[in-house]
């Protein structure tokens, strides 16, 4: 029975690590690989367009209809005191409809599995 935990705590010592790739392009692949840059560059593009995307949604077609809601006003000249807050607003607005798009994906692919 000895035998077999020693064979078992050989099994279960950490192996060591793999030596680095030699070669320029060895270590630029490895490190594309290790630190998944590939990902995090269409992550950060879609973002960047998705951000595009919804200023467009909010200026086009949201703000039109709150200046329907307050004939005569311009929501980007609101102002209080010397404080201009129409622009924003404006952008607030954008910001919150990003966070719930990002909360809704989020939410879609965290049920679909995907990490």
């Amino acid at each position: 029975m000895l035998e077999e935990l020693k064979k078992i705590r050989t099994l279960l010592e950490p192996k060591p690590a793999a030596p680095p790739p030699k070669g320029f392009v060895k270590e630029f692949k490895a490190f594309l690989d290790q630190y998944k840059v590939m990902g995090m560059a269409v992550a950060f593009i879609l973002g960047l367009y998705l951000g595009i995307l919804i200023q467009a949604l909010v200026t086009d077609l949201i703000m039109p209809f709150i200046d329907l809601l307050m004939p005569g006003v311009a929501w980007q000249t609101i102002h209080f005191g010397p404080f201009l807050v129409g622009q924003f607003l404006g952008a607030l607005v954008t910001f919150i409809i990003i966070a719930l798009v990002i909360f809704l994906m989020v939410k879609m692919t965290t049920k679909a599995g995907i990490k």
